[in-house]
Parts: C-alpha cells; sequence; structure tokens
C-alpha cells in the first residue's frame, strides 16, 4: 500500500476517515494512472491484432465468393448436360457426317434429312461428355446460354466466316476497266 499523502495523515489524526477509506481512494488513484496511459490509444499489439482480423475476414469473403462462383458455374453445366440428355436427337442412318472438335476429326452417322438440318443451322452437335449429340437451334441456344463450351458445330451461328479470296480479289479487280479490243 502507497503511503498516503500529509492530508490524508491529518485526517486520519483528527478521526475524521477511516484508513479503509484511505486504501480505497489510493486504489481507485491508482487504477485511473493506470487506465489513462493505457486508455490514450490502442498500442502496437492490439493494433497489429486488429489489422490481421481485418486482413483474415477480407481473405474469407473473398474465398467464400470464389467458392460461390465456382458452385454457381457447376450448376450451370449440370443444367446444360441436363438440357443435352432431355432435348437431343436420335441419330439415325448410314451418311457420315464429319466435323473437327479439339483438333481431331469426329464422325456421326446421320440421315439425309439431318444433315441438311446440320449444314443449315435448325441442328447443331455438343458435346455430351460421353459423346457427341445433335440438339435442336432452342435447346443448343439454352445450352449455349449456361456452357458454351459444349457447342462443338453450329453452322446457324451468326459469326465472321472466311471470305473466300477470289470474291476479295473479283471486287478489287472490277474497279479496273478492261477494254473489249484488247490483243494478247
Amino acid at each position: 500500500m502507497a503511503k498516503p499523502n500529509p492530508l490524508q495523515e491529518q485526517l486520519l489524526k483528527a478521526g475524521l476517515v477511516k484508513k479503509s477509506k484511505v486504501a480505497e481512494v489510493a486504489r481507485e488513484q491508482a487504477r485511473a494512472r493506470t487506465a489513462k496511459g493505457g486508455g490514450a490509444g490502442p498500442s502496437g499489439i492490439e493494433l497489429e491484432a486488429q489489422r490481421a482480423r481485418a486482413e483474415k475476414a477480407e481473405r474469407d469473403r473473398a474465398l467464400e465468393a470464389e467458392r460461390k462462383a465456382q458452385a454457381h458455374e457447376r450448376e450451370l453445366q449440370a443444367q446444360a448436360r441436363q438440357i443435352v440428355r432431355d432435348r437431343k436427337v436420335a441419330r439415325s442412318g448410314e451418311l457420315e457426317y464429319r466435323f473437327t472438335a479439339a483438333g481431331v476429326i469426329r464422325t456421326l452417322l446421320v440421315d439425309e434429312d439431318q444433315r441438311r438440318k446440320l449444314a443449315s443451322g435448325a441442328l447443331v452437335i455438343v458435346d455430351a461428355g460421353e459423346g457427341f449429340e445433335l440438339l435442336p437451334r432452342v435447346a443448343a441456344d439454352q445450352v449455349r446460354q449456361r456452357d458454351a463450351t459444349m457447342i462443338v458445330v453450329d453452322h446457324g451461328q451468326a459469326s465472321s466466316e472466311p471470305v473466300d479470296p477470289a470474291d476479295e480479289d473479283a471486287a478489287y479487280y472490277a474497279q479496273f476497266k478492261v477494254p473489249d479490243d484488247l490483243m494478247w
């Protein structure tokens, strides 16, 4: 216990206060002094701990967002596979239809009607995982919205088709008139 100051000693001698009251006041003063020194602001260790908690919370949020995105992607792929299973067109025929998938030439046996529909874009070839299937245009568009990588052959898709070089040359040389009486 700290030594009482002269005023406290005088009050004790006069009998105006009790010794327990003096000790209680001394403890309160000691608490107030320690609270002022530590309460001025968070210490370096506390700041570091708060920063570490904030970084961990941010990492956890990022990981959770990534997990949700992956789960959503898997769900869309499952929906696309379900559409293929439900809406595939039965292949029948003896005509071979060749196409390339992942740099390899593949062959499907189709009939004449299916071949025409493939050429016009009414049917689309998709990679179903176990093999290749034919889908009608509407179902193929639904699959494309969910997982465009499953579409292998789609002749109806408006894409930048390669231009025939002969057509380019003809357009260029059309501007030059050749005389009719030219002799070679």
